[in-house]
């Protein structure tokens, strides 16, 4: 198996080895596993391409290259100039440090490089490590998604539906919040909405009087609706959300219909 791994925490980010060991292990000794992550963090970008403006990929040892790009840029040159078109089994970006349930997954660079792999037709997943009280401070903060991760994305790859659509199924994981061994299971879990909690701006003056605003993440340890993303990995699960690319609300197409 060749597999492809990215991430939006940087191409030195803790979790980006994490990830590498878990595609390893998916792999196999005859297998590949290449690294095309950022340069730097890209955390928050989504599915951000550079299109306007070229970029630069350094080779930084063997299979392991930095673009300054996004974790989409990533994968477009992953796939299309490190790889040169050879044929790539699986695409996995994370392990993120920090959830992606929610409305996180909105804006995260992790789930863009994942959008692109199943835009450019191929198996892709992203990997996020919820973050709190019990994990936190532990010497690995990403335990939990180290010791479940790779069986996790087989069962995946086992059980999930055969999909050739033209937006094709990518998978968000997020391991729970909670020591490996704390871990109870995997759930397959809708996406959630934290209703009580949202992004927000924060200004604050530099040394030299200029204002500046900061973007201020909402409470992340609140829980969604049962069933849902963020609520099961505040139970102790990881989930799985299935999703696509696809943003046609088409519970409402048939409403729309008195405008034509």
């Amino acid at each position: 198996m060749r597999i492809l791994i990215t991430n939006d925490d940087g191409i030195n980010a803790p979790g980006l080895k994490t990830l590498h060991a878990i595609a390893k292990t998916l792999a196999g000794p005859e297998g590949e596993v290449w690294t095309v992550a950022p340069a730097f963090e890209q955390s928050g970008v989504g599915h951000m391409i550079s299109y306007t403006r070229p970029m630069i990929v350094s080779k930084m040892g063997e299979r392991r290259f930095a673009v300054e790009g996004a974790p989409a840029d990533c994968v477009l040159a992953g796939l299309h100039d490190v790889l040169n078109g050879q044929h790539v089994d699986l695409i996995l970006s994370g392990v993120n440090y920090g959830n992606n349930s929610a409305e996180n997954a909105l804006y995260s660079g992790t789930l863009g490089g994942a959008i692109e792999g199943a835009l450019q037709g191929i198996p892709s997943m992203a990997l996020s490590q919820f973050l709190g009280p019990d994990n936190f401070n532990i010497d690995d903060p990403f335990e939990a998604a180290a010791q479940h991760g790779a069986a996790v994305v087989r069962k995946v790859l086992d059980h999930g539906p055969a999909d050739d659509g033209d937006y094709r199924l990518f998978y968000n994981i997020n391991f729970p919040p909670v020591p490996g061994a704390s871990v109870k299971g995997v759930r397959a879990s809708a996406q959630g909405f934290r209703r009580y909690t949202k992004f927000g701006i924060e200004p604050h003056l530099s040394p030299s009087g200029r204002r500046f605003l900061w973007v201020k993440g909402g409470q992340q340890g609140e829980k969604t609706a049962p069933g849902t993303d963020a609520h099961d990995n505040l139970e102790g699960y990881v989930s799985v959300t299935p999703m696509r690319a696809d943003f046609t609300a088409h519970d409402m197409l048939a409403a729309l219909k008195a405008i034509e």
